[in-house]
């Protein structure tokens, strides 16, 4: 899985979008930042919650924060971040390498208003060394989601 079900899903629906494939890892979105040149907030980061029954992932920008409160606001129950082993195997990516792409079964994916306040985000690509740069319009249409406000900025 991983970057390969990340190329396929790409090849098949985004064939324009290339993968950044780097030496250094793009794990963290500190090392995201420095690898690709960009602010932090432009790395797309991905978490793996479960809220009450269901887990979804949130994709947001990387150095905004998840909120408590407005999760369980708009999304029923407070969030609870997923262990590392039950994220690879719901999202098929290892942790640092977790994207909405190519996932093995549809998730719901909520994107953060964080993302919109940049021309171009960096979203992993399903491995620890690997992302795309994407419009965040295009992340939220290609993945099918939802646009919502469930992070608050750096303080």
């Amino acid at each position: 899985m991983g970057i390969e079900a990340v190329r396929a899903f790409l090849e098949a629906r985004a064939p324009d979008i290339p993968i950044i494939e780097q030496a250094s890892s793009t794990a963290t979105v500190l090392e995201a930042a420095a690898t690709l040149g960009v602010l932090p907030g432009q790395i797309a980061k991905t978490l793996s919650l479960r809220v009450g029954d269901a887990v979804v992932l949130v994709v947001a920008a990387g150095d905004y924060r998840l909120d408590n409160r407005k999760v369980k606001d708009a999304l029923g129950s407070r969030p609870r971040m997923l262990a590392s082993d039950g994220v690879e195997q719901l999202t098929g990516h290892p942790v640092g390498g977790v994207c909405p792409f190519g996932l093995p079964t549809p998730l719901p994916i909520y994107c953060d208003i964080s993302l919109r306040q940049f021309d171009s985000v960096y979203p992993a690509a399903g491995s620890r060394n690997a992302s795309v740069r994407i419009m965040p319009e295009r992340l939220a249409e290609l993945v099918g989601a939802t646009w919502a406000d469930l992070c608050s900025p750096p303080s």
